[in-house]
């Protein structure tokens, strides 16, 4: 929590309160429905909730966004972006009904009032947003074909609407279809050594 503090310094006594929450309730939960990796729960902040707010290094989003989280397993990186901004709208989604059901539990537990969870496919989800999140669900390619006509097209951001993934390694291959797309490493917001290869991609819609 320090460490997300020094990075986030005007987090409200509320976020902080909701952010400190988590490991509690993610540790209860996973003896029930291993949601995350035994070895990671311990790291939780690391390499779940840092690495998903490395998304808000690269835009802020304004009261009234909505955004789609595609492949949100456990709640990431859905769930930390929630707290981190309040006024957007969150739609969570997994294939694993289980999965759900334990975003549904924490977001409950924590008190978040702007994120709502569904167990769906992504091409199943009605309506339109202004972006698409994920963490590693999988290839490029074939995420565009699952999300391309959900965005909305009216921008409101200086990043363009579209996708912002969390990924990781060498992505020349997978991205080489994509000339628009960007990347933002990790790196250069946060020291850890778990970022070192490990990126924010962009790819307007």
């Amino acid at each position: 929590m320090k460490t997300i503090h020094s990075y986030f310094p005007d987090l409200n006594d509320l976020q902080q309160q909701q952010l400190q929450q988590l490991h509690g309730v993610y540790a209860d939960w996973n003896q029930k429905i291993n949601v995350i990796s035994r070895k990671d729960i311990d790291a939780l902040y690391e390499r779940h909730v840092l690495h998903s707010l490395a998304i808000g290094k690269v835009i802020d989003f304004q009261p009234g966004t909505k955004v789609l989280d595609v492949g949100t397993g456990g709640g990431f990186p859905g769930i930390p972006l929630a707290i981190l901004f309040p006024e957007t709208s969150f739609h969570l989604v997994d294939s694993i009904r289980k999965k759900i059901s334990v975003v549904n539990e924490v977001s409950t537990a924590i008190g978040l009032t702007n994120v709502k969870a569904t167990h769906q496919r992504a091409e199943e989800v009605k309506g339109r947003f202004d972006f698409v999140v994920s963490r590693a669900v999988t290839q490029m390619p074939t995420f565009v074909s699952w999300v391309k006509k959900k965005i909305n097209k009216t921008n409101r951001h200086q990043v363009r609407n579209g996708i912002l993934a969390l990924k990781g390694g060498d992505l020349t291959n997978e991205l080489q279809s994509f000339s628009k797309a960007k990347c933002y490493p990790i790196s250069s917001f946060f020291k850890e050594d778990f970022f070192a290869t490990k990126f924010v991609v962009h790819l307007p819609l």
